[in-house]
Order: structure tokens, then C-alpha cells, then sequence
């Protein structure tokens, strides 16, 4: 999403997306931003309805904390935990690649917790 885009555009492209938070990148792909429902909750109550004609990049929070492809979910999941942070970009050489939920997190943490538990009960059947 380009930082220039409306408040208004970017709820309908939240709503149409059905997703929390978009990441926001400059014309040469690279994370400039990030910005979810609740950024925008927030400043309406601050600033009313006139924050709907409003850039995207006059609230997206621009400290945005990343992670790349293959580094596993133990980091990632410590840094949300941590930082109190929804979603994390997936960023290479610079560009986004992807988004990582916490939603993602948990899935990924059950699968792992169920297939230790089926090992265990295999490895405790052939005892």
C-alpha cells in the first residue's frame, strides 16, 4: 500500500482483504510503514471524521520491526510477545516478501504441540 493512499482507502482495502493490518512501501517496494484498525480506532477519536481523507502515512507507525523468510518462528513469536505487535512484515533485501500474524504464531506453536504429543504417544505405545 503507498503511504499517499486515504485513511478511507486503506479501511476499504482492510475490509476487502479481511485482514487488521496493511504494510505500507515506498514506489521501490520497500517497507516504509505499517498501519492496522486500531492505529486508525485511535486517531479518530483524536482527530473525527475529517482523519478519513487523510494520507495513510500521517498515522502508520514507521518503526517497523521485520523478519526474513526461513529464520523460524521462535524469534518472530519472542518479538511480537515482546513488543505487544499483531503483525511482523517479511521483509528481503529491503522489499516485502510477506506478513506474519500472531494468528500465525499460534497455529504454528498448536502444530508443533501436536506433533510432539503424537511422537510421545508413539514412542510410549512401543514401550
Amino acid at each position: 500500500m503507498p503511504p499517499g493512499i486515504s485513511v478511507a482507502g486503506l479501511l476499504e482495502d482492510l475490509a476487502r482483504h479481511n485482514v487488521g493490518a496493511m504494510v505500507v512501501c515506498d514506489e521501490a517496494g520497500a517497507v516504509v510503514g505499517i498501519v492496522s484498525e486500531r492505529d486508525v480506532v485511535r486517531r479518530l477519536d483524536e482527530r473525527g471524521a475529517e482523519l478519513l481523507h487523510a494520507p495513510v502515512s500521517d498515522i502508520m507507525t514507521t518503526s517497523v520491526v521485520t523478519c526474513e523468510p526461513g529464520e523460524g518462528v521462535d524469534r518472530p513469536a519472542a518479538t511480537m510477545t515482546e513488543r505487544r505487535i499483531r503483525h511482523m512484515p517479511v521483509v528481503t533485501d529491503g522489499r516485502l516478501v510477506g506478513i506474519v500474524s500472531i494468528g500465525d504464531v499460534v497455529r504454528s506453536r498448536i502444530e508443533q504441540l501436536e506433533s510432539d504429543r503424537e511422537q510421545l504417544e508413539s514412542y510410549i505405545a512401543q514401550g
